[in-house]
């Protein structure tokens, strides 16, 4: 058990040794200023003028907003109807059929907004062509659009201003070309070398130990576990997700993996400080994110570590809570995982966490709720800026001075924005499930 711990502990620390790079080649690539990517200068040119984009156009918020919502609404037509009609398109060597309209419907919405709510499983519900060109898809641009969006609010920051913030187009790309692309490269190589399928071929027929004969689902899985991955998106390519031993076959993989999810999120933090050049700021957040994820993985891990009383009441030496873990992974890399998934909203799992103990559900659900301790690439830190306004105004008000982050004023119309903002989420929730109770 304590070496699975160092395991755990070890994953942390080479995602930290990884982020911190990270956010200050990010901040460089969003300043616009040289770095080792520039090569991509060319193919990102071809891009815009392909889609009648000027780069050097400054945006402001509105604008930004604008060219947000309209991509991503064609987005959502162009997946809908390549689910709708899958199976008369080609790469669909296991004959799957189309997805009726409200299940592709779902699934196209899903992925667009990160979501990655999957009421199919991979195998049976989707074809190679369609996780290629709509589900991977979909996992890079919905990334590109949380990292683009928390760019402009870095722009503000930096420049004082909501006018001139770039231009969202040119935060997106290179999103893609400068920062997902390669590092999905990377992990992809690293899962194939460690029996991830990456193939086009349709399902083997494998004899079991037992002398069963069964039907193996493959494809080209690699790319799309990277992504879903680096992306914080979470949807799977098999049905088990990254409990699947083809998705993620072992212990190394699954370090892989779990560093993959966190990178992203962290970096962005890292970014902001050296984008805006207030480091120790940076330095600070981090420190305030990482607090909030300990206190939901300290109760997780022990929860889970020391399993369910009533079997050890009933005389059982083992009781760590090895329900629905798998044994290549254990206890503890299992619990760092349902934390890690939350909190950065990927929603990827490597066991299954209905599964967990009481305490360590109820932990996931705080950080599916809160989304700012790291959270979503991008998105996590929008969400931590609504509670910091509304952490400074009280703290402003309590200590009887005028509330100010960065030089700037936290009056009441930013705090009625934030608040609004901070209750919207559970307000949602809230009124959907008694809608739904009530309806059913």
């Amino acid at each position: 058990m304590n070496t699975e711990i160092t395991g755990v502990l070890v994953s942390f620390v080479i995602t930290l040794l990884i982020a911190f790079p990270l956010g200050k080649y990010i901040a460089r690539v969003f300043k616009g200023e040289k770095t080792f990517t520039d090569f991509m200068s060319p193919f990102e040119g071809f891009i815009f003028r392909l889609g009648g984009v000027d780069p050097k156009k400054e945006m402001n918020w509105k604008q930004h907003m604008a060219a947000l919502l309209c991509i991503n609404l064609v987005w959502l037509v162009y997946a809908f109807f390549v689910l709708l009609f899958q199976s008369h398109l080609p790469l669909n060597p296991d004959g799957n059929p189309d997805m009726p309209p409200d299940l592709a419907f779902n699934t196209a919405i899903s992925f667009l907004v990160n979501c990655n709510l999957q009421h199919y499983s991979g195998e049976s519900g989707l074809t190679y062509l369609s996780q290629l060109v709509v589900i991977t898809f979909l996992q890079f641009v919905s990334a590109a659009t949380g990292v683009a969006a928390v760019a402009v609010l870095f722009r503000a920051f930096a420049e004082k201003t909501t006018e001139k913030l770039g231009n969202f187009f040119v935060f997106f790309i290179k999103t893609i070309t400068r920062i997902l692309l390669p590092l999905c490269i990377i992990m992809a190589v690293l899962l194939v070398f460690n029996g991830t399928p990456s193939g086009f071929a349709g399902k083997d027929n494998i004899v079991t130990l037992q002398g069963d004969s069964v039907q193996v689902s493959r494809g080209p899985a690699a790319g799309m576990i990277a992504i879903k991955h680096l992306g914080t998106n979470g949807g799977g390519w098999f049905g088990a997700n990254s409990a699947h031993p083809l998705e993620n076959p072992d212990y190394f993989t699954n370090m892989v993996e779990i560093i993959a999810q966190v990178i992203l999120p962290m970096a962005l933090i890292f970014a902001f400080g050296f984008f805006i050049k207030r480091k120790k700021l940076g330095y600070v957040i981090f420190g305030v994110m990482t607090a909030g994820m300990l206190s939901f993985m300290i109760p997780d891990m022990i929860s889970e570590m020391n399993g369910n009383p009533a079997l050890s009441h009933m005389g059982l030496s083992n009781a760590t809570a090895m329900e629905g873990k798998e044994v290549r992974f254990g206890v503890p890399a299992s619990a760092y995982w349902q934390v890690m998934t939350t909190v950065i909203s990927t929603g990827s799992v490597n066991s299954m966490h209905d599964s967990t103990m009481p305490l360590s559900g109820a932990m996931q659900l705080l950080g599916m709720m809160t989304n700012c301790f790291y959270g979503g690439k991008g998105v996590g830190l929008l969400n931590y800026f609504i509670f910091l306004i509304i952490a400074v105004f009280i703290s402003g008000l309590m200590v009887g001075r005028t509330p100010e982050f960065l030089g700037r004023k936290v009056e009441a119309r930013e705090m009625k924005i934030a608040s609004i903002i901070a209750l919207l989420h559970p307000f949602l929730i809230l009124v959907g499930a008694a809608v739904s109770s009530y309806v059913v």
